[in-house]
């Protein structure tokens, strides 16, 4: 039903700003709940943030409040997160991910049902 491309990462220092994007395709983008996930090596994959079908309410794990900001434009099928004051700690391969629920609720990890490849995003100290 939809397809998930992120894309943006790169290679940074600490402190630096970063945005990713996430490109869907499907007829029903506007349906579905977004989220960022990331998963560094040898830990579990976590929640970074997450944005509702209609951008009325936004999610964030409490380590990115106030440095991360997610958003979308349904428009052009497109989700972004915007990372500002980045630290090492944020070094990891970053997910987007798709959930089919109209409600404005946090999704639970196994509540999204499509995932991009992931991008990478390296900060040095």
């Amino acid at each position: 039903q939809v397809q998930l491309v992120e894309s943006g990462g790169g290679l940074l220092q600490a402190g630096d700003s970063l945005r990713l994007s996430c490109a869907a395709s499907g007829r029903t983008f506007s349906n579905y709940a977004m989220g960022w996930f990331r998963q560094a090596p040898g830990k579990e994959r976590e929640f970074v943030a997450s944005i509702s079908y209609n951008g009325g309410a936004t999610y964030y794990e409490d380590s990115v409040e106030g440095r991360f900001t997610i958003s979308r434009d349904n428009a052009k099928n497109t989700v972004t997160l915007q990372m500002n004051s980045l630290k090492p700690e944020d070094t990891a391969v970053y997910y987007c991910a798709a959930a089919l629920y109209f409600s404005i609720r946090k999704m639970l990890p196994d509540e999204y049902t499509y995932w991009g490849q992931g991008t990478q995003v390296t900060v040095s100290s």
